[in-house]
Parts: structure tokens; sequence; C-alpha cells
């Protein structure tokens, strides 16, 4: 409720766009609620979650069973998905995870996933961006006690889409910022070369 997830998932989920026969990586994918909405909103695409903790992919598994569709559960730090062996994927994308990492994990995320992507692939990010209003900079104080204000200062101050260029990704974008009570939650898209 206070990240007003409903409606940041529906857009990221519109951004995404899963078609048939893609197949997309959802890095660091907690308990699968984003990658069991893609394989929903088309049953032809191959859906990876992909999550270091072995019993929150647990529960991933048995949320989706549940739901009724199949996705690939890795097991892997969002650094690591070269360990994986996942192929090249079309998309890949990652939800509230940044705002959690120092810079030097930022980064190393942001390559990996570059890696794990084909030529021509496209990033997809849900998270705390630039809050451009003194109310949204307060707002998200909040998540700056819980999570470190090491951890999210780089991204109030607009940090991820250098990050993305820096990882060689281009036609980086920032398509909305979605305000919540908790700060403002931008989504971007970002294509392989």
């Amino acid at each position: 409720m206070l990240t007003r997830e409903k409606r940041w998932r529906a857009a990221l989920l519109r951004l995404v766009a899963p078609a048939a026969g893609e197949t997309i990586l959802d890095v660091e994918c907690g308990t699968g609620s984003f990658a069991i909405l893609m394989k929903q909103s088309c049953a032809d695409a191959r859906v990876i979650g992909v999550d270091p903790d072995p019993a929150v992919l647990t529960i991933a598994s048995g949320k989706a069973e549940r739901a009724g569709v199949t996705i690939d559960w890795r097991q892997a730090m969002g650094d690591e998905l070269a360990a994986i062996g996942t192929g090249p994927v079309d998309k890949a994308t990652l939800s509230l995870v940044f705002h959690q990492c120092l810079m030097p994990m930022k980064r190393a995320i942001v390559v990996a996933m570059h890696r794990a992507l084909r030529p021509g692939g496209t990033l997809i990010v849900a998270d705390y961006g630039e809050q451009r209003s003194r109310m949204m900079r307060l707002l998200l104080r909040q998540v700056q006690r819980l999570d470190g204000y090491a951890n999210t200062q780089a991204n109030a101050d607009g940090v991820l889409p250098s990050v993305f260029a820096e990882a060689g990704f281009r036609k980086v974008a920032e398509h909305e910022a979605i305000p919540t009570p908790t700060g403002s939650i931008s989504l971007y898209s970002a294509r392989k070369a």
C-alpha cells in the first residue's frame, strides 16, 4: 500500500509487454509476484525468476503452482547471472532492488544484466529514482531509515540512468515517476546495442 504496488507493477508490466517466444529474466524476483504476473500476461513467454534466497524461491514456486503457471526458478545473486546459464534473454527486469544496494553492487548487477541480454535486448527497471520535489525527498526518508542512507541516496539523486549508460546500455529512458507515500518510483528502460 505504501509503495502503490498495484499501480507501478501494472505500469511496469505494460512497459515489459511480454510477447510469445520471448525469454524474460526477472532478477532478484523475491517471492515471484512480478514473474507470475508476466507469465499470466503471456503464457507463451518463458519467464526465469532469479533470487539468492532458497526459502524465498520455495515460496515463489508455491505461488506459481497455485497460479497455474510454470516459471523457471534459479538461485543466484543479481551480480552472478552468468553462473546460472540462462542463455541470452530478450528482456531483463528488476523491481525495487537498487535502492537497497551500495553503488558497487548497483553497477555489478547492471553489468550482469547487460551480459545476460541478447543484442537488442531490453532492460526494464522500477525503483526509487530521482526525487524531484521537496515532498518526495521527505517521504523517501522513511525508506532511507530502513534501507540505509548510503544505499538510497544515489537513487534519490538520479544516478540510475548514468549507471545503465556506463554498463553499455543505449536509449536509456525514464518513462514515468509514480508518486507514493514513500517517495517516487521511476520506471526505466534501456537497450543493449
